[in-house]
């Protein structure tokens, strides 16, 4: 793991949600909170300016919401960060346009202290689907049809896929094929640009709504 602290900018629109947030996190020796957000536009502005490794933010908020706010964040920050919304309900369907948006993954409001943090750590590393059957349940209810993929995948990438989906990391998947790690990360990237997919959150969410994945 590495020593650098991983770099934290909150945003929501209200200032208890906020303090609570950065109280858990700020507590852990490894998290630095750079950042606070009352809005979606100024979370856009701060991830800009200061480059966090992960956004944490509110799905909904006036004028600018935490999709759309994501969306800009994704498309306009180098090097993009990793963007976790905050929801109060896990079926929210917001929450599922945020993962299509490309947001790493979601938190309940009412997450323990801990699963925060764990998330927020998943999140920045960025190897593990984070809540894996939540993002199955939330994906396969905003299911139609089926959707072909864009490219076809290799039966490897098929095989790393299914298993990105039932939440192992590069290392799991590397003993479970009997692979090296730097061979699963070439086929993860593979997988993700062929799916057009932002990370491995997105393209399990797209698996799941083409049907390439079942329960």
């Amino acid at each position: 793991m590495s020593t650098t602290p991983i770099r934290v900018l909150i945003a929501d629109d209200e200032p208890l949600v906020r303090s609570g947030l950065a109280v858990i996190l700020s507590a852990e020796p490894d998290i630095e909170v750079v950042g606070e957000a009352e809005s979606g536009a100024r979370a856009v502005a701060l991830a800009r300016d200061l480059t966090p490794d992960v956004v944490l933010t509110d799905v909904r908020m006036p004028a600018l919401d935490g999709i759309q706010a994501a969306r800009r964040i994704l498309d306009t920050v180098v090097p993009a960060p990793r963007v976790v919304v905050i929801t109060t309900f896990e079926n929210d369907d917001s929450v599922h346009d945020a993962l299509l948006a490309g947001a790493a993954g979601f938190l309940l409001k009412r997450s323990r202290p801990e699963a925060i943090v764990q998330a927020v750590r998943l999140a920045a590393f960025g190897d593990t689907l984070m809540f894996p059957d939540s993002v199955r349940d939330l994906a396969l209810r905003h299911r139609r049809g089926t959707t072909p993929f864009p490219h076809p995948l290799s039966d490897r990438e098929q095989e790393v896929l299914r298993l990105m989906a039932a939440g192992l990391g590069n290392a799991e998947i590397a003993r479970t094929l009997f692979l090296g790690a730097e061979t699963v990360k070439t086929h993860v990237a593979n997988i993700l640009t062929k799916l057009a997919a932002r990370n491995r959150t997105h393209a399990v969410v797209i698996a799941y709504r083409s049907g390439f994945v079942t329960p």
